[in-house]
């Protein structure tokens, strides 16, 4: 792994809730500067402050005191002086006079000189706010730069700041009120370019505003398709009327990152990486993004800083990204994930008239799933359990174990259960095509399969019904099916659903759907060892897909990151190593991604050709919806990458 994060496309920024006192400029330029060491120690790259964090935003009347503008100014200069032996960007809010007209600004500092600075656009002026009295918009500017001390500075809202060689990653910087408005000016930014978004804020705490904030900052990052960054000014502010809290947050796409402990005197430092490849890759699948069209012209300044060199990645990385994080909300996704597979399946059923619905059941974690389906579909739509036909079909590596619970767990549900051995009709095709019983190759294993599913499609023709087929997305991205044999089915309920998720539901089914006799066999079922049980057992042990193909843990981890964003193989390597750096070693890690990319290209002729199924979450292999990929193209980029890492 590589010891630079923006390699692999990351930004390390922080959003900064100092210790500050009202008025006392050198006091609160001793804290940023210190704030800026200690973000500088955890190697940030963009260093953001709160709105007028140099003065205090409730400095009201005192506003007006030139011995106060005379102190920014040497403030901003010590502070950028402090910046000139770092090549990062640090961005604090001070009141600026000039022509005539008082603006509450961004100071954008870079390499030791003030970069630009950007000037508050919505001023609040009501309730409590009373910006107006002292400050002018940006709608009030009537020059493109300004003089500062002996600079002429680029100057205006409509500066945006670009990181030269830095992976395509644009700064624009909003200032409180600004995220507030009817239509923020981050949408014209994200739209030029921007998709990093800062805002220094000063927002007062009153009851119900904290979580109104933070959607609206999650909202933000998710329409701009950006991150967006919020420094809050902290309790340090006048307490005349109101009291602030320094409510800092990070989001990116929609998703919250981290988030500091409000009502706090010290000050606070969040700190995250930013996956700029993860963003941008958003934004060019993206129509609507794309094709929308903004208003206003923007200006750009280049700026360089230094490359994030180190292999500690500031940021979460699941092991399992297909299964929610947070435990409380289980209840929940697994409900939604119900509600959608029996919602298309009641559509298809409803639409052919309520047919006998055929599911070929195996003791297995996918078959079992397919059935919990069906079954609550039926109890939906109030139709008779005893037309939904499971069908087990024991055969040459059928287990006792499996068998069994396939059978009792028909049989609890009230469903019309049928045993089918395949055995002699398997050993009679082998005659017919003179093989040998005694190979064990893929003929073997594939005459099984296809034998089983010839049966399933005849007997729902035999009884009216459908085959339901109960193949999940981790075996459809691996190929790990029998072309025209489990491959294919009359419509597919678990085609959105990867492996891990598929463990992760009937777990919860067990635990909170079900109880008694019917939660020991789910409970059973999750904890036997995946297995297309085509082989014959060898003692005891039956056959183990895992030992063939690898874990789906990390599987569906190569499968999430490579459809979902489109990471390449040198960073999706990297985030494995972290997610899994207790369970699996580099080596295997590396082996089982090139299981992998392998089986992924040589296997989309049968994605090319599936069935109708449910898409359940974000990534979806469907020829007809989000996938879409030659059959004959090649692997060798991402392989050969993936062995240059090494």
């Amino acid at each position: 792994m590589k010891k630079n994060l923006t390699a692999y496309g990351f930004l390390r920024v922080a959003a900064i809730t100092p210790e500050h006192k009202v008025g006392d400029v050198d006091f609160n330029t001793e804290v940023i500067i210190k704030c800026i060491n200690s973000a500088l120690d955890t190697k940030c790259q963009v260093i953001l402050f709160p709105e007028l964090s140099v003065t205090g935003y409730t400095c009201a009347d005192l506003f007006y005191q030139n011995i106060l503008h005379e102190a920014v100014r040497k403030a901003i200069n010590r502070i950028a002086k402090y910046t000139n032996k770092h090549r990062i960007i640090v961005v604090v809010g001070a009141p600026l006079n000039s022509n005539g007209k008082l603006f509450n600004c961004a100071f954008v500092i870079c390499n030791g000189s003030i970069a630009g600075i950007v000037p508050k656009t919505f001023l609040c002026n009501t309730n409590e706010y009373y910006e107006e009295r002292w400050f002018s918009s940006e709608f009030d500017r009537t020059t493109d730069t300004v003089k500062f001390e002996d600079n002429e500075i680029p100057f205006g809202g409509d500066l945006l700041f670009r990181i030269s060689d830095y992976n395509d990653c644009t700064i624009g910087i909003e200032i409180c009120e600004d995220l507030w408005s009817v239509i923020p000016p981050s949408f014209n930014m994200a739209l030029a370019g921007a998709n990093i978004l800062l805002n220094l804020s000063a927002g007062d705490e009153v009851l119900g505003k904290a979580d109104y904030r933070r959607k609206l900052v999650e909202s933000q990052s998710a329409r701009c398709l950006a991150s967006y960054v919020y420094a809050g000014c902290g309790p340090g502010e006048s307490s005349t009327d109101l009291v602030f809290s320094g409510h800092s947050i990070i989001s990116e796409n929609g998703r919250i990152l981290s988030e500091s402990k409000r009502f706090n005197f010290e000050s606070q430092m969040l700190i995250n990486d930013i996956d700029i490849d993860r963003i941008n890759h958003e934004r060019i699948k993206n129509n609507s993004f794309a094709n929308s069209e903004f208003i206003s012209n923007y200006r750009f300044i280049d700026l360089k800083i230094d490359k994030l060199k180190t292999d500690e990645l500031k940021r979460e990385v699941s092991s399992t990204p297909f299964i929610p994080g947070d435990e409380s909300k289980r209840d929940e996704v697994c409900k939604e994930i119900f509600s959608i597979q029996t919602t298309g399946l009641s559509k298809r059923l409803k639409h052919l008239h309520n047919p006998k619905v055929i599911v070929g059941i195996s003791g297995g974690l996918d078959s079992t799933l397919a059935l919990i389906i069906a079954v609550k579909t039926f109890s939906n739509l109030k139709l008779n359990l005893s037309d939904i036909h499971a069908i087990t079909m024991p055969g040459l590596g059928t287990g006792e174990q499996t068998l069994s619970n396939s059978q009792e767990l028909a049989k609890q549900f009230g469903v019309t259960l049928k045993i089918i051995p395949i055995t002699d009709a398997t050993i009679r095709h082998f005659e017919d095509i003179h093989h040998d019983v005694k190979k064990t190759d893929i003929v073997f294993e594939n005459a099984q399969a296809r034998e089983r599913t010839q049966i399933l499609m005849d007997y729902a023709n035999q009884y009216n019904g459908i085959v339901i087929g109960t193949s999940d997305l981790s075996e459809l991205a691996l190929g790990w099916s029998t072309y025209n044999g489990d491959h294919m089915s009359m419509y597919s309920v678990n085609s959105g659903v990867p492996k891990t998720l598929v463990k992760y539901i009937i777990e919860w089914t067990s635990a909170k759907e079900f109880k008694g006799e019917i939660s020991n066999i789910l409970n059973s079922i999750c904890n036997t060892p995946i297995s297309p049980e085509l082989l014959p057992p060898v003692g005891n042990k039956i056959q183990e897909t895992e030992k063939v193909i690898g874990p789906f843990i990390l599987h569906d981890f190569f499968l999430y990151y490579f459809v979902r964003y489109g990471y390449n193989p040198m960073k999706i390597n990297m985030l494995a190593n972290i997610a899994f750096r207790n369970r699996f070693s580099e080596q295997e890690i590396k082996n089982n991604m090139k299981i992998f990319i392998n089986r992924f290209f040589k296997n989309q002729f049968k994605r090319s050709c599936l069935p109708d199924g449910i898409k359940v979450g974000t990534v979806s292999l469907s020829p007809r919806g989000d996938w879409r990929m030659p059959s004959d193209s090649e692997s060798n980029l991402w392989i050969n990458q993936l062995d240059d890492e090494y």
